[in-house]
């Protein structure tokens, strides 16, 4: 076959499949087309759906917002009238409420100066008598607040100090014999007497001039009695008369030289009683002077009280009362000691004992803060320090203690009335009782004639009067009692 031919053969075969290839491929693209403008088309369509659907809802929003300005601003316009009308009317008020002042004005006025007028007094006078009319009545109102305020205060305290010094009180329990006057000394039989008396009594008489004592020789069987107020002398004589009987030798010189060893017996008891009740107070450091004149204490007695026993257990509750309360417990129970040493001293010391306590507690160089409350424990003078006040308290409950202190009975009753014929002394008491063996006075008063802050200011006259001028044992409460009855008959 001839080369050429084939040639164009291929050629013109190529041609062709590329022609159907390119009729081919743009029948493809054609379709693609059509089918990426439906698509577009589609597209279009839910775009425009879209946004119309938008634009419906923007619209109503903006409606109903519309609505809205419109209520709000009908509102406003309502609330603008409402408000022209108040306006208007407090306008009217005001002008009524200046000329219903200027009335008033000119009504005061007149009436000030009508009042003015009656009454003769000017403005100032006026003003100058209802202040002081409304400060009486404040000063009133204001005495009675501090009387409540201060039962108040007086029953937190008393509460309070009742329970510190039932406290102090149980931690110094103590014992208590009450003494006498008299010592009762037994003797072996009855022949004794007789020879005690001596002939025609020369013997008894001796010893009565050199003792200082009286020897009582009666009908009771078996005894002897010393009589006498001084406890000393006393004490000198019974052991005097006891070393007598054991003797047997019984004459006046025999009595003088027995008094004497007697007497160099209770000096040596003496300075043995200082000096333990220094230990059972432990308080130290007192010179040889204060503690014989101590001892002497242990023969001295108050009321039946064993005055040395006492100032020990002054001291002890002292102490206690002084750590309850933050003092100084070495001041307070020395104080508590030595407050009655006063006792123990001679005639040439004049005066209250508290006071010459304190004196002879100077000589011997005792400190100022002893000093004081030494002297002011039965407020000879005025108690200035906490622990002088502790003192006193203490001082108090050891006299107070039941069974501590005994009187007789004339002496018992004379003090009884003297207390109720004080209390009677006093303007306004229709009656007093003495009650609690002498221990409160009760005054009823006239309610006509004192009101309540009368009746308080009597208690505390009755008080201080029965402080300066009764002695007592122990402390008196004053009770005032205020009641105003009135009766009326039904008919």
């Amino acid at each position: 076959m001839n080369p050429a031919f084939l040639a164009l053969t291929a050629v013109a075969g190529a041609g062709l499949g590329g022609a159907m290839a390119w009729y081919f491929a743009g029948r493809s693209f054609r379709n693609r087309l059509a089918e990426f403008r439906i698509q577009a088309a589609e597209d279009r369509d839910r775009m425009i759906a879209v946004a119309e659907e938008a634009v419906r809802e923007r619209q109503a929003n903006l409606d109903r917002v519309e609505r809205r300005l419109d209520l709000r601003e009908k509102m406003l316009e309502d609330r603008a009238i409402l408000f022209d009308q108040r306006e208007t009317t407090l306008m009217q008020e005001q002008r009524h409420l200046r000329s219903t002042s200027t009335t008033l004005e000119e009504r005061s006025r007149t009436i000030e100066q009508e009042l003015m007028r009656i009454a003769g007094l000017t403005k100032t006078e006026a003003r100058e008598i209802f202040l002081r009319q409304i400060s009486d009545e404040f000063r009133e109102v204001g005495a009675r607040r501090a009387k409540e305020v201060e039962a108040e205060m007086l029953t937190d305290i008393e509460r309070r100090a009742r329970k510190h010094l039932l406290d102090v009180m149980q931690r110094s329990i103590v014992d208590y014999v009450t003494e006498a006057t008299v010592a009762v000394v037994e003797i072996p039989n009855e022949e004794m007497k007789g020879r005690i008396i001596g002939r025609e009594g020369r013997n008894i008489r001796s010893f009565e001039q050199i003792t200082g004592v009286d020897l009582i020789i009666d009908e009771t069987p078996d005894a002897v009695i010393v009589s006498s107020f001084d406890p000393v002398r006393r004490e000198i004589a019974r052991l005097s008369l006891m070393n007598l009987m054991l003797d047997g030798r019984i004459h006046p010189g025999r009595i003088e030289e027995l008094h004497e060893k007697a007497s160099q017996e209770v000096d040596r008891m003496i300075r043995d009683a200082g000096e333990r009740a220094a230990t059972r107070a432990n308080v130290s450091g007192l010179t040889p002077k204060l503690i014989e004149t101590l001892g002497k204490l242990r023969f001295r007695t108050s009321y039946a009280q064993n005055v040395l026993d006492h100032s020990v257990e002054v001291a002890r509750l002292a102490e206690n009362i002084a750590h309850e309360l933050g003092l100084n417990p070495e001041v307070a129970k020395r104080a508590g000691l030595l407050h009655d040493i006063g006792k123990a001293l001679g005639p040439e010391f004049e005066g209250p004992h508290a006071i010459t306590g304190m004196e002879f507690l100077r000589s011997q160089n005792e400190r100022e803060s002893v000093l004081h409350a030494v002297g002011a424990h039965h407020h000879d003078i005025e108690p200035h320090s906490a622990e002088a006040i502790a003192v006193i308290i203490a001082d108090t409950i050891s006299a107070s203690r039941p069974g501590a202190r005994r009187e007789n009975l004339e002496t018992y009753l004379k003090r009884l009335a003297g207390l109720e014929a004080l209390a009677n002394d006093f303007p306004g008491v229709h009656r007093s009782y003495a009650v609690q063996a002498g221990r409160e006075i009760r005054l009823i008063v006239k309610p006509d004639e004192l009101d309540d802050l009368g009746a308080s200011r009597l208690a505390a006259d009755v008080a201080r009067k029965i402080e300066t001028e009764m002695d007592y044992p122990g402390q008196v409460k004053v009770t005032v009692i205020r009641e105003f009855r009135k009766t009326e008959i039904a008919k």
